[in-house]
């Protein structure tokens, strides 16, 4: 409100300074009004007392095109003359409103001149202002998302017991939780211990502490690694479906090389086994973000297994 009244107050005291124009002779002085903003513009509106039948409206803009504008009377002979235009950025600060005397010949002219701060526009601040907006907007539906995911993994909570009888011959369980090697020696053959529990439908999700381990092996086996495993009396690895995500050497991999989001090293991982849409997720629980994901369409009970690794710390089941 203030702006416009102030807009108004400027664009009037212009306008009595404005040019007249007289040619041929004197004339009727065409009004120039300024009507406020209008369609990212300034409107000006042009009156004069003569009849629409005995004059022509010509706008005149500052480079001297003719430009075209809109009655704003019905047009009828016993009418008086008006018209308007919308003045545009970029279109030049300066109108001329002509009034032509169609018989006589002569005509009178008003121009008004307007500075390029009272145009509508659009600033860099404002630009940069929507975007930076945009772009937190974007982050915060983001992280709502992330955390609604891990949330209803998490809703599914499940504690897990270590099988001894399950188990290589290299590992040593404690408490049943945790598991590691009993020599700091690489073992080339994939070690790993099986849980006792063992899934067939619905959702499940466990969670295991890393920590600052530099090696380690996480997923669900079939029902046939884990039977082959209670009867091994070799160190050989039995051959069945398998899923996991393993961490070696600073970097994630999985199993059929799926990549694995650039992500660093995380202390605590969740695992979520949703059997209703054959996926397995796998989690950085303090990040609450999601590493990877693999789907399966092998059927049948699933049991989690862990493997330590060879550098001799502790891998353990958190309890949930």
């Amino acid at each position: 409100m203030g702006v416009s009244v102030q807009l108004t107050a400027v664009i009037f005291i212009l306008i009595l300074v404005s040019t007249h124009h007289p040619t041929a002779g004197g004339g009727h002085d065409p009004f120039l009004v300024l009507d406020g903003y209008e369609d990212d513009g300034i409107q000006l509106k042009c009156f004069s007392e003569r009849l629409f039948s005995e004059v022509q409206v010509l706008w005149t803009d500052s480079r001297g095109d003719n430009v075209t504008g809109t009655p704003l009377t019905t047009g009828t002979a016993t009418g008086n003359t008006s018209s308007s235009i919308i003045l545009k950025p970029g279109s030049g600060n300066s109108m001329s409103c002509k009034i032509i005397d169609k018989l006589l010949k002569t005509s009178t002219e008003s121009s008004v001149v307007i500075a390029d701060v009272f145009f509508p526009a659009t600033s860099p601040w404002l630009a940069a202002f929507v975007v930076i907006l945009l772009l937190n907007i974007f982050l915060v539906i983001a992280a709502i998302y992330k955390l609604r995911r891990f949330r209803r993994a998490h809703s599914n909570a499940v504690n897990i017991t270590l099988d001894e009888n399950c188990k290589h011959p290299s590992l040593i369980i404690k408490d049943k939780t945790r598991v590691k090697f009993s020599t700091q020696e690489e073992i080339p053959l994939k070690a790993m211990v099986v849980a006792i529990e063992g899934f067939s439908e619905k959702k499940h999700y466990w969670e295991v502490e890393v920590e600052d381990k530099s090696e380690w092996e996480l997923g669900v086996v079939c029902e046939e690694i884990r039977n082959t495993l209670r009867s091994n009396t070799t160190n050989t690895f039995p051959k069945g479906n398998l899923l996991s995500l393993q961490f070696s050497q600073g970097e994630y991999s999985s199993t059929g090389g799926k990549g694995v989001r650039n992500c660093k090293p995380c202390s605590v991982v969740g695992v979520f086994l949703d059997q209703e849409l054959d996926k397995l997720s796998f989690f950085d629980v303090e990040e609450k973000c999601l590493l990877t994901s693999l789907s399966f369409e092998f059927s049948g009970k699933l049991y989690p297994f862990f493997s330590p690794g060879s550098d001799g710390k502790w891998l353990a089941v958190c309890p949930v």
